[in-house]
């Protein structure tokens, strides 16, 4: 597989101190191009998500990616502590906690199938839920939001919970569930517990997983999507870790895509977050004349005024329709400095 070089790939990267270089290797394992069994071997990783660490739905909507991601850097002999929100809190973006209390408690039962996949590893793959309040967290709990959790466990929570006095390597977050491209990173909780990681001077990865496109009747995806997620994701990692591409300059935002049975991805591609608008929000009256609303929302239609369109030729979700692994770079700065401010930056400055 080839990191195809979308526009200004280098000039950007150089900008920022580093440089990708063209990788090779499986579509479906990565893109890692070393032969290390444990490529990952002396990291240590911390986990975080939005759907929580529960993977209790039916359709494992709530932290099946997490898990898969968590096996697969394991198996890369990554020492992964995760530290996730109690519940689903999926859309909560940079949303946190500003005062009160938060719970940290560890997962004793781990979901079928994944309870003994870091068993060697010194933290033992330990996962821990966060909920606010200062009593135990259970079903009415109300969770802590993904920034809280990254915040909390680099500041005490790693150190007094799994034994970290210094900070982790790195920041994995995800794999969500559902992409996170053009305005729904806006949204994302998952892109946001990754930016709160390098404001605290620690990398981060975050990691996305496309819907199955089949499925009409609701928002899924395959379990094969996340296996393939998790593993493409961990020898990325480990590439980027071999090259020292691993920085607190960005958040590296991986969407990875649907892909039918037996297919592989076109390549991997640097893109923008693109300009579209994809989701049209809804909030519909309970009753008539009541002042309650059920919240909702649809993608965007062609054809809706309020849905913007896409402007640009390097945009995230425009590639990850074709078939491609997307890599963007997404940092908290939200400066706008395109030629369009002009006008206002010469009144502010001149009064004219």
């Amino acid at each position: 597989m080839r990191l195809r070089d979308h526009r200004g790939t280098v000039t950007t990267l150089l900008a920022a101190g580093t440089l990708v270089l063209p990788l090779s290797g499986s579509a479906n394992a990565g893109t890692g191009d070393h032969h290390d069994s444990r490529p990952l071997a002396g990291m240590r990783i911390l986990m975080s998500n939005d759907d929580s660490m529960q993977m209790a739905r039916p359709n494992a909507s709530d932290g099946k990616g997490l898990y898969e991601v968590r096996r697969a850097l394991c198996s890369a002999g990554a020492d992964v502590v995760v530290m996730a929100p109690w519940a689903n809190q999926s859309g909560a973006g940079t949303g946190a906690a500003g005062s009160g209390a938060l719970t940290v408690q560890r997962r004793t039962v781990l979901p079928a199938a994944y309870g003994q996949d870091c068993a060697g590893a010194p933290a033992a793959g330990a996962v821990f839920g966060v909920c606010k309040g200062a009593t135990a967290c259970d079903a009415t709990s109300v969770s802590a939001t993904p920034v809280d959790t990254v915040r909390l466990a680099l500041n005490g929570g790693l150190a007094a919970k799994a034994g970290w006095t210094k900070a982790p390597d790195l920041v994995v977050t995800g794999s969500n569930f559902g992409p996170n491209v053009a305005s729904v990173v806006n949204d994302s909780g998952t892109v946001s517990a990754a930016l709160a990681a390098i404001e605290e001077g620690t990398p981060a990865v975050a990691l996305n997983s496309s819907y199955d496109p089949t499925v009409t009747t609701s928002l899924e995806v395959a379990d094969r999507t996340y296996r393939q997620t998790a593993d493409f994701g961990a020898a990325f990692i480990a590439s980027l870790h071999h090259r020292g591409l691993l920085t607190t300059d960005f958040v590296v935002n991986v969407n990875y895509p649907y892909l039918a049975e037996g297919q592989r991805p076109r390549s991997t591609v640097w893109s923008s977050v693109g300009s579209q608008k994809l989701i049209q929000p809804s909030y519909a009256q309970t009753a008539p004349n009541g002042d309650t609303f059920t919240v909702g929302g649809a993608l965007c239609a062609a054809d809706n005024p309020k849905c913007r369109p896409e402007t640009k030729r390097d945009a995230d979700y425009r590639l990850l329709q074709q078939g491609d692994v997307t890599v963007t770079p997404i940092t908290p700065d939200r400066t706008f400095e395109g030629r369009e401010a002009g006008r206002l930056e010469h009144f502010v400055r001149t009064g004219r």
